[in-house]
């Protein structure tokens, strides 16, 4: 049935039409009337989970949650006539509860990488991504070849960690201390002296160091090739949608006013 609610909807996304004058049902409509692995999405709607303490792709002011990652999916939403509803799910726990149908989508700088391919499907990417070793101020850290005897910090299971862990095998880092609950905290343990460096995603890492008053600096940009997409439980039916929808988001303009409003700067490159 699986299957069979995955064409239905790929044929409502790309048809042209039954009948003249007849309007093209959405995906949203076609997965109402048919059986899915999900309550929500049969009622239209779509659950996304993703981890709100992630500025600037995603967080929460009171009035609800906000960033690059937010306005993509709702643009997405939009586009694929569903209503998207977002559940906030600590990072580690993302892959898991989609794997357990907890949610249709995760959408939370998520770096597609072999390992969680095994466990999720994900969409195109939507983000080119590096890394960034920010350190405290007049710290005589320079770049990651003076990390010898130093310990990082990094949240756990992010390209962060990846990335320290590569340091810590090749012998250029003396430790690395990770963090469960979100970034904030190896950010803190930095000021506070309890590791030296915290290695994490360029654009959240700059928003760090801008909100520290002066205590951190950004010292090196880690080129790692990486990039985001947004994942969902093995062959869902909403990848395809999602995915055309995402192209003609990138190609009308809309993505690159999404990403200047959020990154500050024009993307280099789409993905």
């Amino acid at each position: 049935m699986r299957y069979l609610a995955a064409t239905l909807v790929l044929c409502a996304f790309f048809a042209t039409g039954c009948s003249a004058g007849d309007d093209e049902p959405s995906p949203a409509d076609v997965v109402r009337e048919e059986e899915t692995t999900s309550s929500a999405l049969a009622d239209g709607e779509i659950v996304v989970a993703s981890n709100v303490a992630y500025p600037p792709f995603e967080f929460a002011p009171r009035e609800g949650p906000k960033g690059f990652d937010i306005d993509l999916m709702n643009e997405i939403a939009d586009r694929t006539g569903l209503e998207v509803k977002y559940r906030n799910v600590q990072f580690d726990s993302l892959i898991r509860g989609l794997s357990s149908d907890l949610f249709d989508a995760v959408i939370s700088g998520m770096t597609i990488t072999a390992d969680r391919r095994q466990q999720v499907d994900f969409s195109d990417p939507y983000y080119n991504v590096d890394e960034a070793l920010v350190v405290r101020s007049g710290s005589e850290i320079e770049s990651t070849g003076d990390l010898a005897e130093m310990t990082l910090g990094v949240q756990t299971g992010t390209m962060g960690q990846a990335e320290a862990g590569e340091l810590l095998n090749a012998g250029d880092v003396e430790a690395v201390r990770t963090f469960d609950n979100t970034i904030d905290a190896a950010f803190t343990a930095l000021e506070q002296g309890m590791v030296d460096g915290v290695i994490y995603d360029l654009p959240a890492a700059q928003t760090e160091v801008e909100e520290s008053g002066g205590e951190l600096e950004l010292v090196e940009v880690i080129p790692t090739g990486s990039q985001y997409g947004i994942a969902f439980p093995k062959d869902s039916p909403l990848i395809e949608p999602v995915n055309q929808a995402l192209s003609e988001i990138k190609e009308d303009g809309t993505y690159e006013e999404i990403y200047e409003e959020w990154i500050g700067r024009p993307p280099e490159e789409i993905p």
